[in-house]
């Protein structure tokens, strides 16, 4: 097997670029691999899209359609996710190539092509010229591979794979890190609620105080009561849980993010969505201008991770 001409990513000289760790990978990537096996052409092509399952299409030469389930085994096995293109070529190089005609077809053909010309007046000198120029009429003979081409084939077809898979990873990097500046984001705003919190407690004790003022007569005012419904109102509107809760979902993310397992994307949306319930809770016990305001960056940040989740393996 001579090798013609391979498509790689430069992964080692992404990577001196770039610090983080890449353990995230992309569903959208290109690889090929080409390649000379015996008297034969190989160009094998895979592209990858986002898919919420595997979804192959392959077009094949003729040559390789007996091999067609293995090959789709081959790539689905190793790319496990998303819309996946597989188109491979095979060319004989510099080989004469026997051909055989389809005698049914073309017999089929000239009747009505005769049809038409003697209804017409037409000169019918060169209808079998043309009748050998019609849809597979004419065709190269299909030998079948050797078992030692198609492993080779197979070998060529694999490697494009592998490339493909470079190319995710690479993705995967930049990926990885928008998902991390989107967390890292929400985390800070987490922190820049807190100053607020004693503020609008104060706030919510002096309107309580100002409307019990306003319609009833300070004598009437029961304090004990009045305490009461004050913690009342003050336990009704408290976030400490959900901001517990939310540190917690942030670090799980975190956790999953960087672990060694490939195949990560659904389980990184489902952790959003609980983050964003957080997020959410957390805007509608607010009571507080500037608080929203910073639950409004929250959720911009949310969605921004939404939409990077969507492209991860």
């Amino acid at each position: 097997m001579k090798i013609i001409g391979v498509f790689k990513i430069p992964l080692q000289t992404f990577a001196s670029k770039h610090t983080i760790s890449i353990m995230l990978y992309s569903m959208t990537g290109f690889g090929r691999e080409e390649a000379s096996v015996g008297h034969y052409q190989i160009i094998a092509e895979v592209k990858s899209l986002n898919g919420k399952q595997s979804d192959i299409n392959a077009r094949l030469a003729p040559a390789l359609r007996p091999y067609e389930h293995e090959i789709r085994s081959l790539v689905n096995t190793q790319l496990q996710r998303g819309t996946i293109e597989v188109n491979i070529s095979v060319k004989q190089d510099g080989v004469s190539k026997p051909m055989s005609i389809n005698t049914q077809l073309a017999k089929s053909y000239y009747k009505g092509m005769q049809a038409i010309a003697q209804e017409l007046g037409l000169n019918q000198e060169h209808i079998l010229a043309t009748l050998m120029t019609l849809p597979e009429v004419v065709a190269p003979d299909q030998e079948m591979l050797k078992e030692q081409d198609w492993n080779a084939i197979k070998k060529i077809i694999d490697q494009s794979v592998q490339n493909l898979k470079q190319h995710r990873q690479i993705e995967g990097a930049s990926l990885q890190q928008d998902l991390e500046n989107c967390i890292a984001n929400i985390e800070n705003s987490l922190m820049e609620i807190l100053p607020f919190e004693p503020l609008r407690i104060e706030r919510l004790r002096a309107k309580i105080n100002s409307s019990m003022e306003e319609w009833v007569a300070t004598a009437n005012i029961d304090k004990n009561r009045l305490e009461q419904e004050m913690i009342y109102y003050i336990e009704k509107i408290d976030f400490s849980e959900e901001k517990i809760r939310l540190t917690q979902h942030c670090n799980y993310f975190k956790e999953i993010l960087h672990n060694e397992e490939e195949v990560k994307g659904k389980k990184l949306g489902f952790v959003l969505q609980e983050v964003g319930r957080e997020i959410n809770t957390l805007g509608s016990k607010a009571n507080d201008a500037d608080i929203q305001k910073i639950i409004v960056g929250m959720k911009d940040q949310l969605e921004k991770a939404k939409e990077q989740v969507l492209n991860v393996l």
